[in-house]
């Protein structure tokens, strides 16, 4: 059995079919992390949605804030963005329990694999979460999600404030920023505050910010994550053990697996012929 990562599919359907038959995946066998992002921006939001479910447990995905986002928009009131290219899952006969599978995932998944403490969330981890302290954390949405007030909290999710972690925060402020920290964060500084405006390379970094896996941790678990396309897969000076795999698929880039068990890459180009702008 082999369990791979694979980063924001972002609705790139046609790639991540051939990324599984590139990689030989067996279903009956093997098994899928998928870091969030399933949908939005790319053409096969739909069918990516469909795919991943119709693999059960062979496949464990985290929410991603584009996964979050279409829960918001079907089931907290928002509104779609200009950009958004969700009106086929929000069209589709089989919405209902396609929602209900994506709004049933975690936000974090942990095991031990390839001999080491394994954790996945979207966008990263806090330096100063402790994987134990993350899962419990990650634990306080999934159990508001499954609620039956989580179209009130899908309803509120959006803002940038609190922009930092205190261990007092309560209610909307507190789930907030949890959400905040497992599926938007890129840069942050030496007190763990985000910068939500910085979305591109390493140079974009604002004065007194650096990438979260720049921060020393008192532990040495792995931490897999995607959202960060203009990393393409790379985390320079990284003072943690840190695996980035979105490398953009749906910008032009590719799309890649990581072997949690040998430390393989794998990754198909991107068949994009309009990237979303």
């Amino acid at each position: 059995m082999t369990t791979y990562a694979i980063g924001d599919l972002q609705g790139c359907h046609a790639e991540f079919v051939e990324l599984l038959e590139a990689l030989n995946f067996d279903p009956r066998h093997d098994r899928l992390w998928l870091a969030g992002d399933l949908v939005n921006r790319g053409p096969g939001s739909l069918a990516c949605l469909r795919e991943v479910e119709a693999l059960g447990d062979a496949a464990l995905t985290v929410l991603g804030n584009h996964d979050l986002h279409l829960l918001a928009v079907a089931r907290g009131g928002a509104t779609l963005n200009r950009k958004d290219t969700l009106d086929a899952i929000l069209a589709a006969p089989d919405r209902e329990r396609l929602l209900d599978w994506l709004q049933a995932r975690p936000l974090v998944v942990r095991e031990t694999l390839g001999g080491e403490d394994t954790l996945m969330a979207h966008a990263g981890l806090l330096p100063r979460w402790s994987p134990d302290l993350a899962e419990g954390l990650a634990d306080e949405v999934e159990t508001l999600l499954a609620s039956e007030q989580a179209g009130g909290f899908l309803e509120r999710m959006y803002g940038n404030t609190p922009d930092r972690w205190r261990n007092d925060l309560e209610g909307i402020e507190r789930w907030r920023a949890i959400v905040n920290v497992f599926t938007r964060m890129r840069f942050i500084d030496a007190e763990g505050r985000l910068d939500f405006a910085a979305k591109e390379g390493l140079d974009s970094a604002p004065a007194g910010f650096a990438p979260w896996f720049r921060y020393p941790r008192g532990d040495a678990a792995r931490l897999v994550f995607g959202h960060w396309a203009a990393l393409q897969g790379a985390t320079p000076g990284s003072r943690v053990n840190a695996c980035a795999l979105d490398t953009g698929c749906v910008w032009g880039g590719s799309l890649t697996a990581l072997d949690l068990d040998r430390g393989e890459r794998t990754s198909v180009p991107s068949r994009v012929t309009h990237h979303p702008t």
